[in-house]
């Protein structure tokens, strides 16, 4: 009787250890045929999730369309170097601005756009139209910055890192102190607060920029003498990794110029539509204008005899600049609308905001100095400068002979003229700063601005990618920027 028991008994283990072998051989056959069939359940659940999870992000990663577009905001810099120069802005000057306020805060309203143009009497058109500050360009950038469609708060997925400095306001402060280390010592404590950031690290600050409403030269005094002008920021080492955006580009190649803020910040394209249509069809009575006023203490400024050659034509309207003319944008765009073409000659520096309220006018603008314009705003302009404009180079004061202008304005070709202003109005929508509250279905001058930049350091990134030096070529001198070619490529 022993023996059976045994042998029952072994046949209990057998079955005990195999039964459940063959269960889950079943259970996994059955898995694998409701797979087949699309069956959803259990554990083949959880491989379709994975399987859609794994292609969505695949889709998505395609489909990014801020794939190489994301730009992280360094909103952990102190105050000091921005928000505090706005909440007292009573303490700062107006500065150059052809504006009769004592102080800057009327001037940052709407979001640095200024006041609003109430009455336009008629010469304007919508309410887009505002009286701002020309050198309040970083405050306008800032506000549209915000706004950018492909912010991220994680730096590592950057492809740029946006400082919100306001340089122009930070050295406005000290920019007249004969004590240098007064003039340099808050650009020395940005740059050595940005360079301690774990961002600066991944390119060593040749990811990041900033925008100035100041020209490039502002920064960029070479001698430590305390007559010399400017202060050093863009001399520091660290500074010399970034990238500046400003109204006007110095001979080094990581300043570059953005256009000058106009008076018009379009909120729909439909406002942008009404007004091209509205200087294409306006009557120009005028061959040719002039806005500005007189340098009697630059000599080599051709300002005096362009308003002498002006005042002696009968095809010219001069309209001589001050702070009630021409701080009041209906006052100048009364005048440009009615030219055909506008004389733009060097402002203080080479270039002038003038040269894009004449764009926005629709007036053919008749440049002096190819670094008025053709060798600065590389990335808004066409490179061929005769489609939208008339060259008269001068290179002395004595060059400018008497009648000169007004010869080679009327030996233009009509069907050239209408050519040459089609193209200006074409360019009004990339030449203009959006309002910051909305958003332009075209391009804007913030837009280009934007997409140049990502392209400058995407191009960084493929010479460290090479496994090339990327110092070489960022912030090198380009002596060739302010001289007169032998000839302008068209």
């Amino acid at each position: 009787m022993g023996k059976p028991l045994a042998r029952k008994s072994s046949q209990e283990v057998w079955f005990g250890i195999l039964a459940p072998f063959f269960i889950l051989c079943l259970v996994l056959l059955c898995l694998s045929y409701s797979t087949l069939l699309g069956v959803t359940n259990g554990v083949n659940l959880l491989v379709i999730k994975q399987f859609h999870t794994i292609n969505i992000w695949k889709i998505n990663h395609t489909e990014d369309s801020c794939a190489n577009r994301y730009i992280y905001i360094h909103e952990g810099l102190p105050a000091r170097f921005n928000y505090d120069f706005l909440n007292n802005c009573e303490s700062l000057s107006a500065g150059t601005c052809n504006c009769n306020t004592p102080n800057m805060c009327p001037h940052l309203m709407n979001l640095g756009l200024g006041p609003q143009v109430n009455d336009s009497e008629g010469v304007l058109a919508n309410k887009s139209w505002f009286k701002t500050n020309p050198y309040l360009l970083e405050v306008i950038f800032h506000n549209k910055m915000k706004q950018y469609e492909c912010l991220t708060k994680n730096s590592s997925l950057a492809s740029a890192i946006y400082v919100p400095f306001y340089p122009s306001m930070d050295v406005g402060v000290h920019l007249w102190d004969f004590n240098l280390t007064i003039r340099d010592s808050s650009a020395r404590d940005f740059v050595k607060w940005l360079s301690g950031q774990p961002e600066w690290m991944k390119m060593w600050g040749r990811d990041h920029f900033f925008a100035s409403g100041r020209i490039a030269w502002d920064f960029r005094r070479e001698r430590d003498n305390s007559s010399d002008w400017g202060s050093k920021l863009r001399f520091l080492a660290e500074s010399m990794n970034m990238t500046m955006l400003s109204i006007e580009g110095g001979r080094w190649k990581n300043d570059i110029a953005i256009p000058y803020p106009t008076n018009f910040h379009p909120a729909k394209d439909s406002e942008v539509v009404q007004w091209q249509n509205r200087v294409r069809e306006q009557e120009r009575r005028y061959l040719f204008s002039f806005v500005g006023a007189p340098r009697p203490h630059q000599q080599t400024s051709i300002r005096g005899k362009l308003i002498d050659h002006c005042q002696a034509s009968t095809n010219c309207k001069f309209l001589h600049c001050d702070e009630k003319q021409c701080g009041n944008p209906v006052t100048v765009m009364r005048v440009f609308k009615s030219s055909v073409y506008c004389l733009q000659p060097g402002g203080d520096s080479y270039t002038r905001r003038s040269a894009f309220d004449a764009f926005l006018a629709g007036c053919i603008p008749v440049f002096f100095h190819p670094a008025t314009a053709y060798t600065q705003y590389l990335w808004h302009l066409p490179k061929n400068h005769t489609k939208y404009s008339v060259f008269i180079p001068v290179r002395d004061v004595e060059d400018l002979k008497e009648g000169l202008i007004e010869k080679v304005l009327l030996g233009i070709s009509k069907d050239k003229e209408v050519a040459m202003r089609e193209e200006v109005i074409r360019l009004i929508p990339k030449l203009v700063y959006a309002n910051p509250r909305s958003r332009l279905g075209t391009q804007d001058a913030f837009d280009i601005a934007v997409q140049g930049i990502l392209e400058r350091i995407e191009n960084v990134r493929k010479v460290i990618r090479a496994g090339r030096d990327p110092s070489i070529g960022f912030a090198d001198e380009d002596n060739d920027k302010f001289k007169f070619p032998e000839t302008l490529d068209s």
